[in-house]
């Protein structure tokens, strides 16, 4: 897989056949390893390990019910009274983070109605608040730990 501009991690991969799968420790199974999923497992624990994200505040794979469609967000972060807090959307390496995928996290957003998206390739990283008067984003510079966002 390809080097990501995050902390290398350690993870439990397992061939099967011509597949290879990676172990989410947030779901406790074997998924397939894909770019998409290689840049999820290391972020996820880049926010866990090293910002101070709580994991048990954590929701993969977040089904969404918007305009009667099922939608699928890569990652929730919760308060700890189940009201979410960050939309994270993850795309491959090779897929730039363009308007589109902002637009995409908007929609998930119209939905969930959070403050903070977070928007990572595995190579470039975009955490912003959302201004909710003036519906403009306004960006950090780097990602914020935990303390930082909700203290």
């Amino acid at each position: 897989m390809l080097q990501l501009n995050l902390p290398a991690s350690q993870f439990r991969i397992k061939q099967v056949e011509n597949a290879y799968f990676i172990f989410d420790r947030f779901r406790k199974k074997y998924v397939k390893l894909t770019p998409e999923e290689w840049v999820r497992q290391h972020f996820l624990v880049y926010l866990i390990e090293h910002k101070g994200f709580p994991e048990a505040l954590l929701a993969v794979e977040q089904q969404l019910n918007v305009n009667d469609m099922k939608k699928r967000c890569d990652a929730v972060f919760y308060d700890l009274q189940a009201k979410p807090q960050i939309i994270i959307e993850l795309k491959a390496p090779n897929i730039p983070i363009s308007q589109a995928v902002f637009d995409q996290v908007a929609v998930y957003n119209s939905k969930l109605n959070v403050e903070y998206f977070m928007v990572n390739n595995g190579l470039k990283h975009y955490c912003c608040r959302v201004n909710t008067e003036t519906a403009v984003y306004d960006f950090f510079k780097e990602i914020p730990t935990y303390e930082e966002m909700f203290r």
